[in-house]
């Protein structure tokens, strides 16, 4: 696809979704441009009323309550990057020091998270011995894990399969299954290794145990925090952070910095297609100036408007020019638009899960019970309504009044997303009794506010990294300068989703450099 483009013409990106990774793309693209001296314009589009996807902060009586994302790990700079970038590092918190204890419910009892647990993986073993969370037989079998050899075939495998041949069914149930298949609300029989937990796979080929690998990394974690960070001094130590003012503060943020860029919202792509330049009589095809006609209405494209590669269809019938396009849609909306173009298997392959959450407010003289730590996890054997509840109000000091009491509960989670559609009344209700029977809370809300996530968890199936992989090689052969990323690809985070727009923005202004 070979064209030549005016010394003067902007380059076109057109960014569909404007989520987080979609906000990322354009910041991002913006800082390329800058980099490399190039005029651009860049068009977002979202089919929803209001940018920012799933970040979604309410402010209420005094409250802060994230009604989607409500955090992310410290260690991951990519989100600190941005904060920088953006000028909003100052407003960084993080969590309650005197609140860094967690539980997981076992045989309808809360208790305490082992110290030296990392990922659900025991990196200190007197502690582990004491828990009641696992039986005799099962630290046993944990502890076989110093024994057992590496596996040799470097295929992927389910992470639950993983952790079972490595520390056995009990630890992986009762422990690490309640941990790890909160972050993507799925079933560890089914997640991919390799795309959820690759430093598992690198600790046992490294150190031929998970537990001595484990160990051997966090010995190294801290020096690797401490070379790389640029956090604020009131924030460092903690292992999550959010914005005093809620997530929405990033999203607002980027919105400021990309006040110069179109904003399409309740706007949907229904499709794109590649172009090919017409030739006026006496101009050379492909050449600034070259009239286009458009195959669907037998228009003649005005030869004031540069020839670009593709052409972005929207729901309206309007169509946008564009050098290069990037695609942070749900993998269910990006099949739609990459189906005429290619083979998408690898995004079909992608499940998606519901999930909803449940954030109750409280008066404390009503309440009736003291939080010693961030909140618990709880495994799929206990049959319960919520998967997890977060102490919100003590874990994070800034989202609640000093005389009031902050829950968020959490439902839904693969094999079991029905409860996720019950009449308000009804999962409130389920939620209520869960909490007055494992912390005896009879308490009644001040307020309740539930939030329905529908297809907002996406699931990476095993072999998903050489899945993907293979995916952008067919895209960048027949599509020069279309990227797809997003939570649905390589990592599901806040800080994921940022990295892979900044790496989205690179990738395509290389491709459309090279037209």
């Amino acid at each position: 696809m070979n064209h030549m483009r005016g010394s003067g013409q902007p380059d076109r990106l057109v960014v569909i979704g404007g989520g987080i990774s979609g906000l990322s793309s354009a910041f991002y693209l913006l800082r390329e441009a800058e980099k490399r001296g190039r005029r651009i314009e860049i068009t977002i589009i979202d089919p929803a009323e209001k940018l920012g996807g799933k970040i979604n902060t309410l402010k209420r009586d005094d409250f802060v309550i994230e009604r989607g994302p409500d955090s992310f790990l410290a260690r991951k700079n990519a989100i600190i990057d941005l904060a920088w970038d953006l000028g909003i590092e100052q407003e960084l918190v993080g969590t309650n020091p005197a609140a860094k204890k967690t539980y997981i419910l076992h045989l309808g009892k809360l208790h305490p998270m082992p110290t030296g647990l990392v990922l659900g993986i025991p990196t200190e073993i007197s502690p582990f011995l004491k828990t009641d969370l696992v039986s005799w037989g099962g630290k046993l079998r944990a502890l076989l894990d110093f024994v057992i050899p590496a596996r040799k075939d470097e295929t992927d495998e389910a992470l639950g399969d993983f952790l079972s041949r490595r520390l056995g069914d009990q630890m992986m149930e009762r422990v690490a299954e309640p941990l790890l298949a909160g972050i993507y609300a799925g079933d560890l029989r089914k997640l991919s290794l390799q795309a959820t937990f690759p430093q598992f796979r690198e600790a046992e080929r490294r150190h031929r145990s998970l537990i001595r690998g484990m160990k051997a990394n966090k010995r190294l974690a801290p020096a690797v925090a401490a070379g790389a960070s640029k956090l604020p001094a009131a924030v460092r130590g903690s292992m999550f952070l959010t914005f005093r003012g809620g997530l929405t503060t990033m999203i607002e943020a980027l919105e400021n910095a990309l006040a110069g860029t179109e904003r399409r919202v309740c706007t949907k792509v229904v499709a794109f297609r590649p172009n090919e330049p017409v030739a006026d009589e006496g101009s050379d095809a492909g050449q600034v100036g070259a009239t286009r006609m458009d195959t669907e209405t037998g228009q003649t494209v005005d030869p004031s408007q540069a020839w670009a590669p593709y052409d972005v269809l929207l729901h309206t019938g309007e169509i946008i020019q564009a050098d290069g396009i990037i695609i942070t849609a749900p993998a269910y909306d990006a099949v739609e638009l990459l189906d005429p173009h290619l083979d998408t298997h690898a995004l079909r392959a992608i499940r998606y899960v519901s999930v909803a959450n449940v954030v109750m407010a409280f008066d404390k003289k009503d309440f009736g019970v003291e939080f010693d730590g961030s909140g618990f996890v709880i495994p799929r054997s206990e049959g319960t309504t919520i998967t997890a509840c977060t102490w919100t109000s003590a874990k994070w000091l800034h989202t609640s009044p000093g005389d009031k009491v902050l829950l968020r509960c959490y439902v839904g989670r693969s094999g079991d997303e029905e409860v996720v559609d019950l009449p308000e009344s009804q999962l409130e209700d389920a939620v209520r009794r869960d909490i007055r029977d494992i912390m005896g809370i009879t308490a009644v809300p001040l307020f309740t506010e539930i939030t329905r996530l529908h297809k907002s968890m996406p699931q990476y199936p095993v072999g998903h990294v050489q899945q993907i992989a293979a995916l952008r090689a067919r895209m960048s052969a027949k599509l020069p300068g279309v990227f797809v990323t997003g939570a649905a690809f390589d990592g599901v985070g806040l800080p994921d989703c940022i990295r892979q727009g900044k790496e989205a923005a690179a990738r395509v202004y290389e491709a459309i450099s090279k037209f």
